[in-house]
């Protein structure tokens, strides 16, 4: 669960709200305008009762039984269309603010630091910015509509009842205390238990989302029995959360009910025995009675909304706890420039860094190393070492906590972030690829290249001959992950991707672990070439891919323990050589 940064309250959900609605504030206007002329409308009927009973029936007039019925339905006409606009504009703020809600939230949410993602599930994250959402679409679409008319429904209905007789009103009124009260009681319980519904609602999103990741996995270990006990137990408890929310709200509007009902029916044997007795007339008591019936169905209607504004609370705090969350990596108000024509050394010094997660291990421990422009060098290392930890703070998805890494001697931090990135490419060992077609995934780092460049990178990366074999080529849509294509396909569109970056610095984890025997000498071959003039740092398990780098980087629990070219190494360093003399014999990756 996402811990909040700061505690909510009724203020921040206005201030926000107040913030999206602004750019809209002309269709505010307007359907505020056309829900008070509905609620107007809506109120003059009770008059319009009364004339059809006193003028109409009571005097037995036909033509005045007319003119009343033809008032009647004038109004009812102009009610259709006051009810129209003020439909139609609330929907539409409604959705309107929603979009920016949402947009404004995953802006703000893929700017975060990677290491916001360690501590806070993303299924989480995806559910505030889509199901939170999705209430406030409704709740500003209509339950603020519906609120909104009944209070002056219910203003309006009382003033009206006190100038027909103000000895009924009383009745009524003494009723509303009693409602106000559990509205109010129940309303808060309502809303601590809507936020808590929609918790566990992120969490059944969380458990789908990584089962259908990973729905490999879970088949070929037969975990599909356990995967529906868990999602069963999961969604139980949404269920248990929500009928706890439900009870509360049952009982709200049941206490409601009845004591407006019973109000009413105590006005109207007053009433009725003051039309007997010849104090009032019928129409005055029809009029009342009308009255007194859209003032309480005014009140039933905020009951009920009451409790989807609570839930609409719940989930606006939601959000604001997620845009209240900063990123740890942030650009400097003043950055650094690196020319571009810059030769691209690279210096770390006295490095010592620790995830957050685990402050009391450190990844990489004052770590000090150079590397020359246009060099490359390979870091080896068992699995642990701290390997692509240093490409991770390269990236600046993390900040150490001492030393730093320059770039032609300007301090990393000192750089603005997006700069920074420009200058790199990465290929991962676990490729990434997104929902799209080849065109897209190849292009991702560099958005306007041309359909030629996109070409000839991926034949530089050798790619273009199993993209031509597509389906559709290179329109060939390659599913969630790229799903549709083999891991040496995948690995072989990330590389054509950074060729396509054509960065000053490359940085390869493993870049050739996914490939056949031929199709790695191919990409070696293409990465050769593309490492002429560049910086590149290479992560290999496998000594065989890097044995002609220029410098080896041995590492060993965070550390540096040797450096040096292969032959060297071989004579000098004991966990090299142990290292070499294994997969020689036995080139299986080092794990």
């Amino acid at each position: 669960m996402i811990n909040p940064l700061h505690k909510s309250n009724d203020i921040n959900r206005f201030i926000l709200l107040f913030k999206f609605l602004k750019p809209y504030y002309l269709q505010v206007i307007i359907a505020l305008i056309a829900l008070i002329f509905s609620a107007s409308i809506m109120l003059s009927i009770g008059h319009g009762l009364r004339l059809l009973i006193d003028r109409g029936l009571a005097t037995q007039s036909e033509e005045n039984l007319t003119a009343t019925i033809l008032v009647f339905l004038a109004l009812s006409l102009a009610l259709a269309v006051g009810t129209f606009i003020r439909f139609f504009f609330m929907s539409w703020i409604g959705e309107r603010v929603v979009m920016d809600i949402r947009n404004t939230v995953f802006e703000h949410v893929v700017e975060l630091h990677p290491g916001y993602f360690e501590t806070n599930l993303s299924g989480e994250i995806q559910s505030r910015i889509t199901t939170d959402t999705t209430l406030l679409q409704s709740v500003l679409g209509s339950s603020i509509s519906i609120a909104l008319r009944n209070i002056i429904i219910f203003f309006g209905g009382v003033i009206l009842m006190l100038l027909t007789n103000f000895k009924l009103t009383v009745i009524v009124l003494v009723s509303v205390p009693f409602i106000i009260i559990p509205i109010l009681i129940f309303g808060r319980r309502v809303r601590a238990l809507s936020r808590d519904s929609q918790d566990r609602v992120a969490d059944v999103s969380t458990f789908v989302g990584e089962s259908l990741q990973n729905i490999k996995t879970v088949q070929a270990f037969n975990h599909q029995t356990v995967a529906k006990k868990e999602f069963g137990t999961f969604t139980e408890q949404v269920f248990q959360t929500a009928v706890r929310r439900i009870r509360y709200r049952s009982i709200l509007i049941a206490v409601a009910i009845t004591l407006i009902l019973g109000a009413i029916g105590a006005m109207m044997w007053v009433g009725g025995r003051d039309v007997l007795a010849g104090t009032i007339s019928g129409g005055d008591l029809a009029a009342f009675v009308f009255y007194a019936i859209i003032v309480a169905m005014s009140v039933a209607a905020i009951s009920e909304v009451y409790g989807e504004l609570q839930r609409a609370g719940g989930a606006t705090d939601r959000l604001i706890d997620l845009l209240a969350s900063h990123s740890l990596i942030q650009t400097p108000s003043k950055p650094d420039t690196i020319s571009s024509d810059g030769a691209g050394q690279v210096e770390i010094r006295s490095l010592v860094f620790a995830y957050p997660s685990r402050l009391k291990h450190p990844a990489l421990g004052q770590l000090s190393l150079t590397v020359q422009a246009g060099t490359n060098i390979a870091i080896v290392g068992p699995s642990g070492a701290g390997k692509s930890t240093l490409f991770d703070l390269m990236l600046r998805f993390y900040d150490p906590q001492q030393g730093g890494i320059y770039i032609d001697g300007i301090n990393i931090k000192q750089l603005e972030l997006t700069k920074l990135r420009d200058l790199m490419a990465i290929v991962p060992q676990s490729p990434t690829l997104f929902t799209g077609n080849v065109w897209d995934n190849i292009r991702y780092g560099t958005p306007s290249a041309s359909d030629e460049q996109v070409r000839k990178a991926a034949e530089l990366a050798f790619a273009d001959e199993f993209i031509q074999q597509l389906p559709d080529g290179y329109e060939s849509h390659l599913g969630e992950a790229g799903v549709r294509l083999s891991g040496g396909q995948r690995q072989r569109i990330a590389i054509a991707r950074a060729i396509l970056r054509n960065p000053k610095i490359l940085l390869l984890d493993e870049a050739t672990s996914a490939l056949d025997a031929e199709s790695e000498r191919m990409v070696q071959k293409a990465l050769t070439q593309l490492m002429k003039g560049r910086t590149t740092f290479i992560i290999a398990h496998r000594l065989s891919t890097v044995v002609h780098s220029d410098q080896i980087a041995v590492f060993e629990k965070g550390k540096l323990v040797e450096l040096g070219e292969h032959n060297e190494l071989m004579e000098t360093s004991e966990l090299y050589s142990r290292l070499a003399r294994l997969q020689f014999k036995q080139p299986t990756p080092i794990s």
